[in-house]
């Protein structure tokens, strides 16, 4: 068992074969009945999620959102597993962290959500263990489909969610759930416990792959700003961990831009001299 955590995008899932994101994109615009939406990649994508339902609801394609997210978690359910899952089960970290909805890290379904609090929409808390590794589900998944975040609202959602816990304060019915801010508890790191996924970006070593971290991963911007504000202006709070940012060299040159700012939020940055391949995953795995 390593002791890191391992943060995860849907670029693991493209080393299989079949049913790629455009795919995808078809296949929900079709079953909403919403052809006439253009496809633009300019478009963010969760105004576009909310282009798409809005056009569904008022065709009467469907008649409530479940519908549509139960119907994306089957297609991304069928998604085969890959050897790129199997080299990261097989590392044993402590922690993986993923954006996806399926369970193909897990190589299996989990029977139940082991969060401290049973969050019915949002993912601040929502994991699963298996084999001594802790799966958290940041953008919900498959077994409860309404979890599933695609969209502005849900994504608002979640990241008020997360500040409340991060940040200020939460509400939360669960007894076993300290209620102060995690910075606020950060004080007396003697006492701490790992209660969320966030708690992660403060506690321990993190390695991002396979995740473009496009700038609608709102949430997750805002807790690499809001960490990186607390390392220049907390002194009562010592934050020591890495993070670090894992790309294929050949994409580093146009997304500049964006390693510009990781790096301005103390994300360390790694450029792999390879493809993105399986060959990519197994050189940074084989480092860690």
């Amino acid at each position: 068992m390593k002791d890191i955590a391992l943060l995860i995008g849907n670029g693991v899932n493209t080393m299989s074969k079949g049913i790629s994101w455009e795919d995808l994109l078809d296949k929900i615009i079709h079953y909403c009945g919403s052809t006439s939406i253009k496809k633009d990649k300019s478009k963010p994508f969760p105004l576009f999620y909310e282009e798409i339902f809005a056009a569904a609801l008022q065709s009467q394609a469907i008649v409530k959102e479940v519908e549509l997210k139960t119907f994306i978690g089957k297609q991304v359910s069928d998604i085969a597993r890959n050897q790129v899952h199997v080299m990261i089960q097989q590392l044993a970290p402590a922690h993986v962290m993923t954006l996806n909805y399926e369970f193909l890290l897990e190589g299996k379904t989990p029977k139940q959500n082991e969060g401290l609090v049973r969050e019915k929409l949002y993912s601040v808390f929502r994991k699963y263990t298996i084999g001594g590794t802790t799966y958290w589900h940041l953008h919900g998944d498959c077994r409860y489909p309404i979890t599933i975040n695609l969209g502005y609202e849900h994504y608002g959602g979640q990241l008020q969610q997360m500040r409340n816990y991060v940040a200020t304060a939460t509400n939360y019915a669960n007894a076993s759930n300290n209620k102060l801010p995690f910075v606020k508890r950060m004080e007396k790191p003697d006492k701490l416990t790992i209660q969320s996924w966030a708690d992660l970006f403060f506690l321990k070593d993190i390695h991002i792959l396979g995740a473009t971290l496009d700038f609608v991963e709102t949430d997750l911007w805002w807790l690499l700003t809001f960490r990186a504000r607390q390392l220049r202006l907390n002194r009562r709070i010592t934050i020591s961990n890495t993070i670090y940012y894992y790309i294929p060299k050949p994409f580093a040159a146009s997304s500049r831009f964006k390693l510009d700012l990781l790096e301005a939020n103390f994300v360390k940055v790694v450029e792999i001299d390879l493809p993105h391949s399986v060959n990519y995953y197994e050189k940074i795995i084989a480092g860690m």
